[in-house]
């Protein structure tokens, strides 16, 4: 996608930039945002153009370069909301997945989710999960996050380890003999003796539809948003399925959308969607400056979040009623090659915490930054990033993690005098106590 100069946007810029204003007060107000105060005309011209900027072309970059060219993206659409939210997938072209227990699938799209789950024996008599997708699996690292997810979901649910079979996401494809052996799935053999967490998987595959990164940037959160809203609200009326028993996970953009589609199921139902999990929630690029759009605290009885490419795809405002700031709320997580494979570590992240005898791999410290955290500054109660964060957190959360899988320390954050002095008992709170189990 040419992102830039398909839009139109480095010409309206630079003679933005260029232009005398009308007034002194125009320009005291306008002037912290002339590009050319952080950005020369050359730089402006010399970013990528026509179909350049890609998922492929951002993970063959470093870190580093990546997340200096969505830096510049990023805050070029944010001058005076240049860009606008046009693109809105139909609903029969969004993809839908229901994972079955035998690990099979049931492939539809969202206009026929509900008639499908009709069909399903029992759905939505326990715990509903709805993943909603944020980039493509065209990316190694996306497929084989999304992939660990699924793959995660059908342990803890039907007690197997199985990759999904029968499905067009090519879950089981590529890394299924790795897969049965991997890190992430032996890390604990405690599920085996665990009583299982019953439950049904629905992949609500928006990333499929965002072939580019036009449609990426240009997508229409809010009108995305309701489509979903209204047929969770279908799923409530026509399968029964009440929303205390309903989480949505959503990832990347999916996590942004998910927002809006949790406000349209309480605009319809008027009750809110038990909890949503935003796995590295993404930057927006396109909005209307008369609308709050995206996640926040409050569209969901509960809503947590892990950031992991803040200075990347992701976005460093805090979206949930507790935020996770994987080694600080401006670092690089460990391991990571780019800007796309860091975003996707959230998701890799939170699906380790998902398989059984993992739950509580990630504890974390409440902490503003990194060097609170370093020096055990931060104060006040402890928490497990993942499946098992309880619902009464509140604040931002600073944790390490491990370069490689598996990614949790599977220990308690590091002593803080202060918290410990009238809390040493912390490690006995009920800690079996887990709202999933």
């Amino acid at each position: 996608m040419n992102l830039l100069k398909t839009i139109g946007l480095v010409a309206l810029l630079i003679a933005a930039a260029t232009a005398k204003p009308k007034s002194k007060n125009i320009a005291a107000s306008t002037a912290s945002l002339k590009p050319t105060d952080w950005l020369s005309a050359a730089e402006l011209r010399a970013l990528p153009a026509g179909e350049d900027i890609t998922l492929q072309q951002l993970e063959n970059m470093s870190v580093e370069e990546g997340e200096r060219l969505i830096q510049k993206i990023y805050h070029l659409s944010k001058i005076d909301h240049t860009l606008r939210p046009t693109y809105v997938p139909s609903a029969g072209n969004v993809p839908v997945i229901l994972v079955k227990p035998n690990s099979k699938s049931v492939e539809t799209n969202l206009n026929e989710m509900v008639h499908q789950a009709k069909q399903q024996p029992n759905f939505g008599s326990q715990e509903v999960t709805i993943i909603i997708t944020g980039l493509p699996q065209t990316s190694p690292a996306v497929a084989k996050a999304n992939k660990k997810l699924v793959q995660a979901y059908i342990q803890r649910y039907h007690g197997q380890q199985q990759p999904v079979r029968g499905s067009n996401m090519d879950y089981a494809s590529g890394e299924q003999q790795q897969a049965a052996t991997s890190s992430e799935e032996d890390y604990s053999e405690s599920w085996k003796e665990q009583k299982q967490n019953r439950g049904d998987l629905v992949i609500i595959n928006l990333g499929a539809t965002l072939t580019n990164m036009r449609r990426y940037a240009l997508l229409d959160v809010e009108q995305t948003g309701e489509l979903i809203g209204k047929a969770l609200v279908q799923l409530t009326n026509e399968v029964d399925v009440p929303q205390e028993i309903i989480h949505i996970v959503g990832q990347g953009i999916g996590a942004q959308v998910a927002g809006a589609a949790a406000r349209q199921y309480k605009r319809l139902t008027g009750h809110k969607i038990r909890r949503i999990t935003a796995l590295d929630p993404a930057k927006l690029y396109a909005t209307d400056k008369k609308v709050l759009t995206g996640l926040a605290r409050g569209d969901a009885d509960f809503v947590d979040a892990i950031h992991t490419s803040t200075g990347g795809m992701g976005t460093r405002e805090r979206v949930g009623d507790v935020d996770f700031y994987v080694n600080g709320p401006a670092a690089i997580v460990p391991g990571a090659d780019n800007v796309v494979e860091a975003s996707m570590r959230a998701t890799r992240y939170f699906a380790e915490s998902v398989r059984p005898g993992n739950e509580r791999n990630f504890a974390a410290v409440p902490a503003n930054s990194k060097r609170q955290y370093d020096n055990n500054e931060g104060n006040g109660r402890r928490a497990y990033m993942g499946i098992a964060t309880e619902y009464d957190l509140k604040g931002d959360y600073v944790l390490n993690v491990n370069a490689q899988s598996p990614f949790g320390k599977s220990a308690p954050a590091q002593k803080q005098t202060p918290y410990h002095s009238l809390h040493q008992a912390w490690r006995s709170d009920k800690l079996s106590n887990s709202r999933y189990e």
